[in-house]
């Protein structure tokens, strides 16, 4: 059976994007959702051999080829360093061939991140890693500074990195309020297809609008324990179908400006069970720069009353014009939201 050439190249890239993540039994699952013969997935694996996309191991597995692997380092002491040069003169090569979305994202996830090092890292150094393959492309930016969860927690007077790092990710947090507005960071997370913010033994990801928080045990960033500054890792699909007006228009309003933000609320204290009049006071810091907060309640089974008072009902009469959107709740917290506010 002959098949179209889009069917052929998604089952080649389903084929990488499981070698890629290290699954198992991948063979035996693209024969059942492609509905195609083994003898059929292992004439693939062999084309994409032949196309030094993919090459056996030792132990007879498949990994992918890494075509690119640069590293660079700038000395931001002794170079007057522009983020839009440090683009032309690292990543542009890279990616220029891809397509104009593709393109325009890491156009702007790159200078974001890099200016952020520039700004307000206090690093004398900053490192640039480019890792390319079939499938994707990734870029780790480490700068050798304070670390962005030590330096926010500072300003802000945080009690602990935790509330530091869930409030660099509402967005418009800034340390520096005259020339930046706090949302480079943000929009990055999101248009990215992985990132990671790692800094003062804490990791912060998002993945496919997924995101978590942990300490950096276990999580195969070991190397990074005890260094001074912070490290973002990047990756995004050579192909990916997302523009950056989509994730924009997700948390914009119709005139254009960033009006909406989405706080992770499992992230809110280390139980995952918010109790706390503090707790939540904590959290709403900064909601009256938004005019939607999408509170997701995954991974969260149950808020205590004064949490749930201090929130829906002490925050919501002072700001009754911010929209406090509730996702993923359970019945226990549907029941304790209806009986602080009704």
């Amino acid at each position: 059976m002959s098949f179209t050439a889009e069917k052929r190249k998604r089952i080649k890239n389903y084929l990488m994007e499981k070698i890629f993540k290290k699954s198992d039994n991948y063979i035996i699952k693209a024969v059942s959702t492609f509905e195609v013969s083994k003898t059929s997935i292992y004439k693939y694996l062999s084309e994409l051999e032949k196309e030094n996309k993919i090459v056996k191991t030792e132990d007879h597995k498949y990994k992918l080829v890494n075509t690119i692997a640069d590293m660079y380092k700038f000395n931001l002491k002794d170079e007057k360093l522009e983020e839009d040069k440090v683009y032309e003169q690292t990543l542009e090569k890279h990616v220029s061939g891809f397509s104009k979305n593709v393109v325009k994202i890491w156009e702007y996830s790159f200078m974001e991140m890099f200016n952020n090092v520039i700004d307000h890292s206090e690093a004398n150094n900053v490192y640039v890693y480019i890792g390319q393959n079939a499938l994707y492309t990734w870029v780790n930016i480490r700068d050798d500074g304070i670390g962005i969860f030590e330096k926010i927690s500072r300003y802000y007077k945080y009690n602990d990195l935790d509330e530091a790092i869930l409030g660099l990710f509402k967005g418009k947090l800034t340390t520096d309020k005259e020339n930046h507005s706090g949302e480079g960071i943000f929009f990055t997370s999101r248009v990215m297809d992985h990132f990671g913010a790692i800094s003062s033994n804490k990791v912060f990801t998002q993945d496919n609008t997924m995101d978590e928080l942990c300490d950096l045990e276990g999580t195969g960033f070991e190397k990074y324990k005890d260094k001074k500054g912070t490290l973002i890792v990047m990756a995004l699909s050579n192909d990916s179908p997302q523009t950056l007006k989509e994730v924009f228009d997700m948390y914009s309003s119709v005139e254009g400006g960033f009006t909406v933000t989405k706080v992770p609320m499992k992230h809110v204290c280390d139980s995952g069970y918010p109790v706390s009049r503090s707790q939540a006071k904590r959290l709403y810091f900064g909601f009256e720069n938004f005019e939607t907060v999408i509170l997701d309640f995954s991974g969260v089974d149950d808020i205590g009353q004064g949490f749930a008072h201090e929130l829906f009902y002490v925050f919501k009469r002072k700001h009754p014009n911010i929209d406090l959107k509730c996702i993923n709740t359970n019945k226990n917290i549907e029941k304790m939201i209806r009986h602080v506010t009704e």
